[in-house]
């Protein structure tokens, strides 16, 4: 009876202690969930019309813009875009599969109005839109991450109470023995 007691109590301290330290490591688990960002987003604006939409995502000084057209998405290859960004003129030029503007400076936080004038062979069209930018306010923040330290501490801690159950099923063990002696 000693042992199942024993057992018992050992089952009950497992069960409350190891949940907090059994986790999957990274690549481990098999959720459902899905990924999470895994970095701040680059800010970004879109300005639409009715025969194009337009995009841009702001990367330090850089803007990269994105240009479609509205009626089946179909990427505008062939456009000259020139941009107003808070009462400055910028002329995007084409790399690859986007448009881009480099400005004088990152622009502060706050919202800017921009402007574009998109022109595609024949058509010519005004986009507007606004870009909002934040400041950071736990940028420089790492995440928290666990060390083999923290770890170490809840194994210690497991192990002391362990230890005082050990201790404590004993003496509980010891005083039975002496009131079954006792009464014998």
């Amino acid at each position: 009876m000693r042992l199942t007691s024993f057992l018992a109590a050992l089952s009950f301290i497992t069960a409350l202690l190891l949940p907090p330290l059994a986790r999957a490591g990274e690549g481990h688990d098999h959720g459902d969930a899905a990924p999470a960002a895994t970095g701040p987003a680059l800010p970004r604006f879109a300005a639409v019309s009715d025969s194009f939409e337009l995009v841009g995502v702001l990367n330090g000084k850089q803007i990269a813009l994105y240009l479609d057209r509205a009626a089946d998405n179909a990427p505008v290859t062939d456009a000259q875009i020139e941009l107003e960004i808070g009462g400055t003129k910028f002329k995007a030029e084409k790399h690859e599969d986007a448009y881009e503007v480099v400005l004088a400076a990152a622009p502060k936080p706050g919202v800017l109005p921009i402007t574009a004038t998109v022109t595609a062979g024949k058509e010519v069209d005004l986009l507007a839109g606004e870009l909002d930018l934040h400041e950071e306010a736990h940028a420089d923040e790492a995440a928290h991450v666990h060390s083999w330290k923290e770890y170490a501490g809840w194994a210690a801690a497991a192990l002391a109470v362990l230890t005082v159950l050990i201790f404590i099923g004993r003496r509980l063990a010891a005083s039975r023995q002496r009131r079954a002696g006792a009464a014998a």
